[in-house]
């Protein structure tokens, strides 16, 4: 990451003392102005941890049937942002998307704290972005260099809630959030990020190119990552990530990929017309046990 010194970016991961992580958890939620009905998430804001030290909005979703300290997952939206096509200018948490809300109740069913982090809205662009839009969008926003950061500071703030085992939060991002994940979990930062870092990253159909950070070094991840991706893919190149992910494997790094034959671009969005088409209906199916088996074990507590 260019955008943060090595050492603040380390100490910024260290797990703040008890005291001092429930002030700060205090201090960063956003009090709400009425009792939200039980359904719906936590509003919360927190800093990312880029120059800008951006302030981000993030919707947290509890465990369900957990005793002690649970694991959690940061999610990272895609290009068109947090929130639903129909949300009409209100972007809350009742007008989150079907896809985020979905996997959001997936995890906490499974005993996972979530955490949806609005990285556009608090820039300036809660609608998102158009396909087709890439070479267009803002610095603010780049997948490689500024949404790690948000991702960092969404990691560090998890830690400071009493609730949240803190050594066992793993990452998920869909398409832009998922190449955003790539760059995240990406072993090209300061520090033992096997320790301070993600324990475990879910990449959906990302684009693979990532600004060409890694075609001299190829990709190599600090923690296991899978990649999940459809061959028809109408947005970003199936094949490109393929053989970014394939080099890295055949190097000896955690990660692998994915291949579902037939599937789209946002193949698991839970919607009638993504699920309409058979080849996206079995590739959800399978990415939703897959997903569940992976954090299972990669957000396992470790061994003594």
């Amino acid at each position: 990451m260019k955008t943060m010194h090595p050492i603040l970016f380390v100490l910024a991961l260290l797990v703040l003392p008890a005291t001092v992580a429930r002030a700060a958890a205090t201090q960063d939620r956003a009090a709400p102005e009425t009792p939200a009905p039980a359904t719906l998430p936590e509003r919360v804001v927190f800093r990312s941890l880029d120059d800008a030290r951006t302030e981000l909005v993030g919707y947290l979703y509890s465990p369900e049937g957990v005793q002690g300290a649970a694991p959690a997952v940061v999610l990272m939206h895609g290009r068109a942002g947090a929130y639903s096509s129909l949300a009409d200018g209100v972007y809350d948490a009742t007008t989150l998307s079907m896809r985020h809300r979905y996997w959001a109740r997936y995890w906490a069913e499974r005993g996972y704290y979530a955490l949806v982090v609005d990285g556009f809205g608090p820039r300036g662009y809660p609608g998102g972005f158009e396909r087709g839009s890439y070479s267009e969008r803002p610095d603010a926003v780049n997948e490689v260099t500024v949404r790690p950061l948000d991702a960092y500071g969404a990691l560090r703030y998890l830690r400071t809630l009493p609730g949240v085992d803190d050594d066992r939060i793993g990452l998920m991002g869909w398409s832009n959030g998922g190449s955003a994940t790539l760059a995240t979990m990406a072993d090209d930062k300061p520090g033992d990020m096997s320790r301070l870092g993600f324990r475990a990253g879910l990449s959906m159909y990302p684009a693979c190119g990532l600004h060409n950070r890694f075609d001299r070094t190829g990709y190599r991840p600090y923690a296991p990552v899978r990649v999940f991706m459809g061959t028809e893919d109408e947005e970003v190149s199936h094949d490109r990530c393929r053989d970014l992910i394939g080099t890295s494997r055949a190097r000896g790094h955690p990660v692998t990929f994915t291949s579902y034959r037939g599937a789209t671009h946002s193949f698991d969005d839970p919607g009638t017309r993504r699920q309409s088409v058979p080849a996206n209906a079995r590739a959800t199916a399978d990415v939703r046990e897959q997903a569940a088996i992976f954090f299972a074990e990669a957000l396992a507590p470790r061994l003594p």
